[in-house]
């Protein structure tokens, strides 16, 4: 098996629920839930990275991780298990598989919701733009710094459940860069060609698509992108907001 790096993880300096609080508490007892990442397809180098930075993060859970078909093999009866599906969004076809394998396994398990709409996952959107050089890497407003692009294509997969889903997370993200940001599908019509036409239609002429999923089918945004001559950001992939994402709805989960 091939060794997985660790990313550089680019932390949140605003932890949720207040400053100085952990998503997570530093000591839980030996028989704590298990920490079980759901995949909903198959176990790739995203995923791996992600439980990777959640175990250095957070040594005192154990973290278990699988794709959602072989979730049944990552379940004991002896100990509970919190599940948290690999999503930005509520999947219900995905939520749905992972309630009936965890039904069927018999084992205490709780599952949580999916890791958006939240602060965090436009923060990282944000991020990966700026890496790509298509938006300003801070927010500071200043009339006289412009910026690279006129709005922002969210591109999403799941098609128009997936599009009403992430219409949150538009919101969120466009205030941080404080320009229209629209939500649009990239594997389903209408798409982004559609939204493309009208963002340019009200005056935005040069556009990006930020992609509100941790991973994509290879060539899917690239060829998006070159359809309607705009730059585009990479996935969500490994970032550091994901797996605190993570870290979060388990410990929303003990709190709870």
């Amino acid at each position: 098996m091939r060794a997985v790096s660790l990313p550089v993880r680019e932390r949140s300096p605003r932890p949720g629920g207040g400053r100085h609080r952990r998503p997570v508490p530093t000591s839980l007892p030996p028989d704590a839930p298990v920490l079980v990442l759901a995949c909903p397809g198959d176990v790739d180098s995203a995923a791996a990275e992600i439980a990777a930075v959640v175990r250095v993060d957070n040594p005192q859970i154990e973290v278990r991780l699988t794709a959602v078909a072989h979730l049944p093999s990552a379940l004991t009866e002896d100990r509970a298990s919190v599940v948290v599906p690999l999503l930005t969004w509520d999947d219900p076809a995905v939520l749905g598989e992972i309630g009936k394998h965890v039904a069927a396994s018999g084992a205490e398990a709780a599952v949580t919701e999916a890791l958006g709409p939240h602060p965090l996952l436009a923060e990282a959107l944000h991020i990966r733009l700026a890496e790509r050089g298509l938006a300003r890497a801070d927010r500071v407003r200043l009339l006289n710094v412009g910026s690279p692009v006129d709005a922002v294509i969210l591109g999403t997969l799941g098609g128009e459940q997936a599009v009403a889903a992430a219409q949150p997370t538009a919101v969120l993200l466009a205030s941080r860069l404080t320009m229209p940001v629209v939500a649009a599908s990239l594997d389903s019509e209408p798409g982004v060609t559609v939204a493309a036409e009208r963002l340019r239609a009200a005056g935005a002429e040069r556009l990006a698509i930020a992609v509100c999923s941790i991973d994509a089918p290879a060539g899917l945004v690239e060829h998006a992108a070159e359809a309607i001559g705009a730059g585009h950001a990479d996935p969500l992939g490994a970032h550091g907001a994901i797996a605190e994402l993570v870290a979060r709805a388990y410990g929303s989960q003990l709190a709870s």
